[in-house]
């Protein structure tokens, strides 16, 4: 299944046919099928669908941190090693994976540096991406002196902080408490209205995956297929409250309906 575009529009990822094949000691997994895809540029795009189905693997593709045994795919018009060496995206893992010997500030800074950054623009860099995620102020405190959700924006700022157009957030919010999830979902949607990044969200929830996404794509189990590509119809403004409408309930729906036959495909 394919999510159209219109020739208007830029995408920022593109794959036909996609298939990946593991290799390991039992014989061939086939963990990607036949991926069809078009993300447009602006796009929050959400990969939902059962564990073990390839959302991260997918994710990973884009990353250029696993490599396609079949099929093609483009981020930003070029390879996803090109796209990589040109760091045209940044990466948010399930767990914030901190340094704990560096402060708040030196774990923002450390791409910078890697990268060639003068101090001056490093420092002005690293305080601006606290600013976005709105913990200025804990520049010099250390990952362990803050809340497993502050670690979380810590590592989003860290992704920010080189300006990438593409964001790849693995599960980022997965192993918080609802409380502090919902917190997260309503401070990360509010950012991505200003800065319009385009974001490929992979995610269990479908409260999550409703409320984020301007697309949802359900992905059914392994091999991984696209089963779905779900426009969502909900406004951009939207607060938590929106979860109580009956359109978030459709759209819900709809969802949870794609995942059922996700289950049955044969």
């Amino acid at each position: 299944m394919s999510a159209n575009t219109t020739s208007q529009e830029a995408n920022t990822v593109e794959t036909q046919n996609l298939d990946l094949v593991f290799q390991t000691r039992d014989g061939p997994v086939h963990a990607l099928s036949e991926i069809n895809l078009e993300i447009r540029q602006g796009d929050f795009i959400s990969f939902i669908g059962p564990s073990g189905c390839g959302k991260t693997t997918l994710l990973r593709v884009i990353a250029d941190l696993e490599k396609p045994t079949g099929g093609s795919i483009l981020v930003n018009g070029v390879s996803p090693e090109q796209a990589r060496l040109q760091r045209a995206y940044g990466y948010v893992f399930q767990a914030p994976a901190l340094f704990p010997w560096r402060t708040v500030e030196g774990n923002l800074k450390l791409p910078l540096e890697i990268m060639g950054i003068d101090a001056a623009e490093r420092t002005r860099r690293a305080k601006e991406s606290l600013k976005m995620v709105n913990l200025e102020g804990f520049e010099k405190k250390f990952p362990w002196q803050l809340s497993g959700g502050m670690q979380q924006r810590v590592s989003i700022a860290r992704a920010l902080t080189f300006d990438p157009e593409l964001l790849l957030m693995d599960e980022p919010f997965g192993a918080l408490d609802e409380i502090v999830r919902d917190q997260l979902n309503e401070h990360f949607l509010r950012l991505w209205e200003k800065n319009r990044k385009t974001v490929v969200f992979v995610t269990h929830s479908i409260p999550e995956a409703a409320y984020l996404s301007t697309r949802i794509v359900v992905m059914s189990p392994r091999p991984g297929r696209i089963m779905e590509c779900i426009e969502s119809d909900l406004p951009p403004d939207r607060t938590l409250d929106i979860r109580e409408t009956s359109k978030f309930l459709e759209l819900s729906h709809r969802i949870r309906e794609g995942l059922r036959a996700g289950h049955s495909y044969d």
